[in-house]
C-alpha cells in the first residue's frame, strides 16, 4: 500500500451509541471486541501480541505508535491477539537497527484493522468514566445502523471463556530438556518470556491445552505446576479450578500469573469479579507486603479476586497489594507451596523488581524436591 495515499474515513462505535471519529491505517472492514486502554510508553508489539488481550480493543495512550517497527523476538504469541488498535498517530515509517519489518507490514499480513488520527486522550477519559465496554471500529461509516445491531449481539466480557481461543491444542516442550527440573504448565494464554524466564532457571517445561487434567499433567511426573496469564473470565474455567485444587490438596509445588491467580483464587472459593477498567500499563505500583518494598509492575487484567473474601480467609495470606486501588495483587496459602500474582513478573517494567518471583518458585520446588 501507498501509506501517503489519502487515507479512508473511519470510527469507532461504543456499545452505549457514543462515536469517535479517525482514519484507516490499511486494512479495511469491522473488528468488534472490548475496548480498554493500555497506558505503556512502549512495547506495543508484546501488547499486541499477548494472549491475554484476546477480544479486546486495544487503545495506546502512547502518542506514537510503530515508531520503531517491530522484531520477531518481540512477540509473546505466534501471532495478533487483540482484535483490533486505537491509537493517535500510526508511524509507516520506523527506525531501529533491531527491526524486522514495520508495524504496517505485520498487521497487513495479520489482516488486523487499526485506526489512527483518534483524540485518544478523549476517548481513554471516556472509558475511564463510563468503564470498559463493547465496540466496533470500522471503515464502513455509512453503515451504522447495521453495526449497531451486530454490535448488540457480541457477548460481554463478564462469563466470557476464551482462554480456549489462545490455548495450545497439543502439548508441546520448551528449553533445555536435561535441566534440572520439570514444570508442567498450563496454557490458558501463556506468554513465550514467562517460559523464557522459566527455561533459563534450569527448568524443562512441557505445556499443556487449558482443559488438560491434573492426571494427565501429573503422568509427566513435573517437579512443579505452573497456571499462566490468559483473557477472558476466570468463572467458566472449571477444569483448570479443578486442577488447581488437586495440586493444592496434594500440596505440589504451584506458581500462578494474572489468569492463573483468579483460577488459584476461585479454587480457593473466593469469587473475583469484572472491574469498572482493569489495570493495563508498564507502571502499575505494587507493595510487598512481606518485605515492605515497592515494584513497578507491568499490569494487564479486567477481573481481580475479592479482597474481603481473601482477607477473611483462614488458609489464604495477602502478600502484594496494588497502591493506586487496593486490589490484591498478590497470594500465598498457609502451609501449601502455593503463590500468586496479578501482574506481569516476565514484562521486566521495573526492569528487574519482580524477576524474585521466578526464583521463589524454584526454591520452592527445590525445597520440595528434598
Amino acid at each position: 500500500m501507498n501509506t501517503y495515499q489519502a487515507r479512508k474515513k473511519a470510527l469507532i462505535l461504543l456499545e452505549d451509541g457514543t462515536i469517535f471519529h479517525g482514519k484507516s491505517v490499511g486494512v479495511e472492514g469491522n473488528a468488534f471486541g472490548e475496548v480498554c486502554f493500555n497506558t505503556g510508553m512502549t512495547g506495543y508489539q508484546e501488547i499486541f501480541s499477548d494472549p491475554s488481550y484476546y477480544g479486546q480493543l486495544m487503545v495506546a495512550t502512547n502518542a506514537h505508535i510503530g515508531n520503531y517497527g517491530v522484531s520477531d523476538d518481540d512477540m509473546e504469541s505466534d501471532n495478533i491477539k487483540i482484535s483490533g488498535l486505537i491509537c493517535k498517530n500510526f508511524s509507516y515509517d520506523y527506525s531501529r537497527p533491531a527491526a524486522t519489518g514495520s508495524l504496517e507490514d505485520l498487521f497487513e499480513k495479520e489482516n488486523l484493522i487499526a485506526i489512527s488520527d483518534v483524540d485518544t486522550r478523549a476517548l481513554v477519559s471516556y472509558i475511564r468514566d463510563n468503564g470498559a465496554m463493547n465496540a466496533v471500529i470500522t471503515t464502513q461509516v455509512d453503515n451504522l445502523d447495521a453495526l449497531k445491531k451486530e454490535l448488540s449481539k457480541i457477548p460481554a466480557m463478564k462469563g466470557l471463556e476464551l482462554a480456549s481461543k489462545v490455548s495450545t491444542k497439543e502439548p508441546y516442550y520448551f528449553g533445555n530438556e536435561n535441566a534440572a527440573y520439570k514444570i508442567a504448565a498450563l496454557d490458558i494464554g501463556i506468554k513465550k518470556n514467562i517460559l523464557r524466564n522459566l527455561s533459563s532457571r534450569d527448568a524443562y517445561i512441557k505445556v499443556f491445552p487449558y482443559n488438560t487434567s491434573f492426571e494427565e499433567m501429573s503422568a509427566w511426573n513435573p517437579d512443579g505446576y505452573f497456571l499462566s496469564n490468559g483473557p477472558g473470565d476466570p468463572q467458566p474455567l472449571k477444569e483448570a479450578q479443578e486442577v488447581a485444587k488437586e495440586i493444592i490438596n496434594q500440596n505440589l509445588p504451584l506458581f500462578g500469573i494474572c489468569l492463573g491467580h483468579q483460577v488459584i483464587a476461585l479454587a480457593n472459593g473466593i469469587s473475583t469479579y469484572k472491574m469498572h477498567n482493569g489495570h493495563r500499563g508498564i507502571n502499575h505500583p505494587v507493595k510487598n507486603l512481606e518485605t515492605g518494598k515497592g515494584e513497578i509492575t507491568s499490569q494487564n487484567h479486567g477481573f481481580a479476586i475479592s479482597r474481603e473474601e481473601t482477607e477473611s480467609h483462614p488458609d489464604v495470606e495477602i502478600t502484594h497489594v496494588h497502591l493506586n486501588d487496593h486490589t490484591v495483587a498478590g497470594i500465598k496459602l498457609k502451609n501449601k507451596n502455593c503463590f500468586s500474582v496479578q501482574y506481569h513478573p516476565e514484562a521486566s517494567p521495573g526492569p528487574h523488581d519482580s524477576s524474585y518471583l521466578f526464583d521463589q518458585f524454584i526454591n520452592l520446588i527445590k525445597t520440595h524436591k528434598k
